[in-house]
């Protein structure tokens, strides 16, 4: 079987040609068998995508040390791991008003940041009793792991985290505030913010979930549970591995394999977490979907969009 190669990365760096910059690169994969998304803002470059190893690391190098790009990205990082299947199925490098979307266009890593934490030192930090420990993903993320003690901030999205903050921290209170998410960009993102309201001492960790789990044994990890991430693997595991869960394609939600075996599970159209929650309209509309991915797959064609069933 082959396996595919995939990296994550981002970062926050002032690009003023990014509609330039938007068509080099997708010229640039359009021409190899790499697949992925690549946001491409202002503010800066957030990506993963995967395909033949010598392929990804040849775009690595391409991106980082090509003239043309001016020395913009030379100080990228990158998480990356082995998947059995390619995660996605199309090759899309999109333009937006910011590559993380705060709805704060104005807050930014490059003008104000916390303090970035390697993955080595986060255990002795978020051990400490005085850190106010938040995890910046959404509910359904959050459901499936993360770390012990940490807080979840209920949020649906990540432009909900400001309210959060107003709401329910004071600097004068919260004193020491560390954050995490799956790659190291919303966290990065929201200790900016944080910063600007009046946060003095703000830790982030360097690279997310995704660079602890890469590099931290098993054996010494705080990490508890899955990481879900964001394309068909749906989770990863210690060593980036692949985890056991799938999803909801209503709502996106990641199920374990007991939430696979309910009967409110009906592939592609509803899950426990949505059944009760879908229109009529949406789901005659998922059923007719589903039915042409179970037409696609009698006649060996490919549906773009469906969720690879890990068995």
């Amino acid at each position: 079987m082959t396996s595919f190669f995939t990296t994550a990365f981002y970062h926050f760096v002032t690009i003023n040609n990014i509609n330039n910059m938007q068509s080099i690169i997708q010229d640039y994969c359009d021409k190899t068998s790499i697949k992925g998304t690549i946001l491409i803002a202002n503010e800066g470059i957030n990506g993963t995508i995967s395909g033949e190893k010598i392929e990804i690391l040849a775009f690595h190098e391409f991106i980082k040390y090509d003239p043309i790009f001016s020395d913009v990205f030379q100080h990228l990082e990158y998480k990356s791991s082995w998947s059995n299947n390619n995660p996605f199925y199309r090759m899309k490098v999109r333009l937006k008003k910011e590559i993380v979307a705060l709805g704060i266009p104005e807050v930014s890593p490059t003008k104000k940041v916390g303090t970035y934490v390697k993955p080595e030192e986060w255990n002795s930090l978020i051990s400490n009793p005085d850190i106010t420990l938040i995890d910046t993903r959404n509910g359904y993320e959050i459901d499936i792991g993360t770390f012990k003690n940490a807080i979840n901030p209920k949020t649906s999205s990540f432009r909900e985290f400001p309210k959060y903050v107003k709401k329910n921290l004071n600097p004068k209170k919260n004193k020491k505030v560390a954050m995490f998410c799956t790659g190291g960009i919303r966290c990065e993102k929201a200790s900016s913010y944080m910063m600007e309201v009046g946060f003095e001492e703000v830790y982030h960790l360097q690279g997310g979930i995704l660079k602890y789990l890469e590099t931290m044994p098993e054996k010494d990890s705080l990490w508890q549970g899955e990481c879900f991430v964001f394309d068909q693997r749906v989770a990863v595991t210690n060593g980036l591995k692949e985890g056991k869960y799938n999803q909801c394609f209503a709502c996106r939600h990641p199920l374990s394999p007991e939430e696979i075996q309910s009967e409110e599970y009906i592939e592609g159209i509803s899950c426990c977490y949505c059944i009760n929650k879908i229109s009529k309209e949406k789901k005659a509309n998922l059923k007719e979907r589903q039915k042409q991915i179970s037409l696609a797959k009698i006649r060996g064609d490919d549906h773009i969009g469906k969720i690879i069933k890990k068995k």
